[in-house]
């Protein structure tokens, strides 16, 4: 059993920065890719992006790409999601999530990932 969890998030003006971690315990973090997701008040949990097991693979939704990235420190038992010129529509709640390096499913889908974190509210102001 893969426990997971998040900090760093916070209130942030828009253009500003934010670096979410999330530790991994209670399993071999080197056999989980892993992911993280956020959901806005009102909408569905969505995909934000993905890093696989080794971290020499990485995948983020449009909406993301080009200003956050992903990276983890298997050493460690970490994942960090760098959040760069962020805008309103970021704010939400961000979870990393766990999942099998052999689990063939879609790396975008919540169905790929067995374990998930709490959470940690992201809030960008205007």
């Amino acid at each position: 059993q893969v426990q997971l969890v998040e900090s760093g998030g916070g209130l942030v003006q828009a253009g500003g920065s934010l670096r979410l971690s999330c530790v991994a315990s209670g399993g071999t973090f080197s056999n989980y890719d892993m992911a993280w997701f956020r959901q806005a008040p009102g909408k569905e949990r969505e995909f934000v992006g993905y890093i696989n097991w080794s971290g020499g693979s990485t995948y983020y939704a449009d909406s993301v790409k080009g200003r956050f990235t992903i990276s983890r420190d298997n050493a460690k038992n970490l994942v960090y999601l760098q959040m760069n010129s962020l805008k309103p529509e970021d704010t939400a709640v961000y979870y990393c999530a766990a999942g099998s390096r052999d689990k063939m499913v879609l790396i975008t889908t919540q169905r790929k990932y067995n374990y998930w974190g709490q959470g940690t509210q992201v809030t960008v102001s205007s």
